[in-house]
């Protein structure tokens, strides 16, 4: 699809007036607030958050829950806009998008792992990982040999034609990994993507992230509250209160007897 049909030319080309994005950055939020209201009541889930993500790098995003990190994941992947501020993915500025606009940036460049895996029951595991591809127009048969090459990176290769209700929890998973990687995305958004798992299952997806994030240069943001993602991820973003406490290096991280400390100041 053409830039002239979308528009994210444009929006690219007035992204750039605004800022000068660093062609290594592949995510920028910039002062992002997020206000919600109800019933004349103001709650800010966000406050001025700024954070710049790194292309192909894992970035986990921590905090206790109430904390802003759900809010911050979804102003990311655009599935909610910002009360103030600006979030950019490959210097869109993906808040200036209409409906249209936000849909085909979302399909091409953004893929999804959801804690509840949200695989369609009456479909194959092969048409599982096809459906992102169909939405963008892809050739059937292109589609449908690189969901099976991508089954195959996951270890469900003799797996493919089997509906969600024969396969286990972590199999569920696997195929949910395989979808988000479809249409080659700049980044995966993970949701709690160990939520749902046993200990051992959950290490093997941490695990499996992190070499296919390696292997095909994609960029992983995690929201999560598990531990183990420490062991894989590059950095580490604290929310709390809405706001950014800090942001760690792996190697910096104040782990003791394989707890971290949350609540260092």
């Amino acid at each position: 699809m053409s830039e002239e049909k979308t528009g994210l030319g444009e929006t690219a080309a007035s992204a750039g007036a605004v800022t000068e994005l660093r062609r290594d950055i592949v995510v920028r939020v910039l002062g992002v607030t997020k206000i919600y209201r109800m019933g004349g009541v103001e709650t800010h889930a966000l406050r001025g958050v700024n954070l710049d993500i790194f292309r192909g790098e894992y970035l986990a995003i921590m905090g206790p829950s109430g904390s802003g990190k759900s809010t911050l994941f979804n102003m990311i992947g655009g599935l909610d806009k910002p009360s103030d501020g600006m979030v950019f993915i490959d210097e869109v500025d993906i808040a200036a998008l209409d409906s249209y606009e936000l849909a085909w940036l979302r399909c091409r460049k953004v893929g999804y792992i959801f804690q509840s895996f949200n695989l369609l029951p009456m479909l194959t595991a092969l048409e599982n990982v096809m459906m992102p591809m169909i939405f963008a127009n892809v050739d059937p048969d292109d589609a449908r040999e690189r969901s099976y090459e991508l089954l195959q990176k996951v270890g469900l290769g003799d797996r493919w034609s089997h509906r969600p209700g024969s396969l286990s929890g972590g199999q569920h998973q696997r195929v949910a990994i395989a979808r988000s990687l479809a249409n080659r995305p700049a980044i995966v958004l993970a949701d709690e993507p160990t939520a749902n798992l046993d200990l051992k299952t959950g290490a093997e997806i941490i695990r499996m992230l992190k070499a296919l994030s390696r292997e095909m240069g994609v960029t992983v943001i995690s929201a999560t509250h598990d531990h183990k993602m420490l062991d894989v991820c590059d950095r580490v973003t604290w929310i709390r209160d809405g706001m950014i406490e800090r942001i760690e290096k792996r190697e910096d991280l104040d782990i003791q007897v394989g707890v971290i400390e949350e609540d260092k100041k």
